[in-house]
């Protein structure tokens, strides 16, 4: 039954679709198909077979969620996850072993984390006591053979952005410590990237799907004065200083950037920022301009940080 299934929802692709998709590394044509309609649903023939050939040349497998697709308005990106990464970790010669563990409150006083002269940390005393109470820290240790291990050692405080973000709904227990399991693999994937000689063949990897390098963050400029959105995506008002209504801002650009504004409002409803005062306030705190006036380069970089704000909440669902 499954693969009368599968045989009818290939027949729904375009016949230069389907024969696009061939044999990929350990993947066949029934293998790829699947995923296609599942991980990479959103992504042109193109797009998945390049991703497709990325994960198999570092052996990483994303039926296992060891990496996924993002699509930030349209180009492709791709993230290693936390699975993936300790995947090539253990393809590394004198892999021993990488060890997670949190720190409760209930554990404090038989805590302690010895470090040498250079301040680095080289060993862990840790008890653990029941009932542990709330989670107070994270550390994890990566071992390799001939190499001394990497301690990483992380408070609370250092994953208050994560707690507070668009995806916190992941990381948050009942009584709003971190989840001890996403934090015990955000503390190990920084001991893994340090340990093992694989951060830079990742990234080496994946540059040809990143294509949002070279985004700087251009200086920030308050810009509500010169823009009213609309909670409703109506086109919104453009207050134009008179002294450029003449000679900077012309009919046809006002227009354009009206079009940008319906575009961002549609986004940030996307995100959650579904009032005026919501709107106004994020746009406040990420709008950012690199000269004196507002370009289309500059939303253009506005609309891809919130896109990729939400290519993350995705990466959390998807996580979850």
């Amino acid at each position: 039954m499954a693969n009368n299934q599968l045989t009818t929802s290939n027949t729904q692709l375009q016949e230069t679709d389907l024969n696009s998709i061939h044999q990929i590394g350990d993947f066949g044509p029934n293998e790829l198909m699947t995923m296609k309609e599942t991980i990479g649903k959103d992504l042109t023939i193109p797009q998945f077979n390049l991703f497709m050939y990325q994960c198999n040349r570092m052996g990483l497998d994303p039926a296992l969620k060891h990496a996924f697709p993002i699509l930030y308005g349209g180009k492709l990106d791709s993230r290693v996850s936390y699975e993936g990464l300790l995947s090539l970790a253990k393809k590394s010669p004198g892999y021993q072993g990488v060890f997670n563990q949190v720190v409760c409150e209930n554990e404090i006083d038989s805590f302690e984390a010895e470090t040498d002269d250079e301040g680095v940390i080289v060993k862990i005393y840790h008890k653990v006591k029941f009932p542990r109470g709330r989670v107070v820290a994270a550390y994890s240790i990566a071992k390799r053979e001939g190499h001394k291990p990497v301690i990483v050692l992380m408070d609370v405080m250092e994953v208050q952005k994560l707690l507070k973000g668009q995806n916190q709904k992941f990381w948050k227990m009942e009584d709003g410590s971190p989840d001890p399991d996403m934090f015990k693999k955000h503390v190990g994937f920084r001991s893994i990237k340090a340990q093992y000689d694989i951060a830079s063949v990742v990234e080496d990897n994946m540059e040809s799907l990143n294509e949002l390098e070279g985004y700087t963050e251009p200086a920030r400029r308050e810009i509500t004065s010169e823009v009213n959105v609309n909670p409703n995506n109506q086109p919104p008002k453009l207050e134009v200083p008179k002294n450029q209504q003449a000679t900077e801002q012309p009919k046809q650009q006002a227009d354009d950037f009206t079009d940008r504004w319906i575009e961002v409002g549609d986004l940030l409803d996307q995100l959650g920022h579904k009032t005026k005062s919501a709107k106004k306030s994020y746009i406040d705190a990420n709008f950012r301009t690199k000269g004196d006036t507002t370009t289309h380069a500059d939303f253009d970089n506005f609309i891809k940080m919130i896109q990729m704000e939400l290519a993350e909440r995705a990466a959390g669902d998807e996580l979850e």
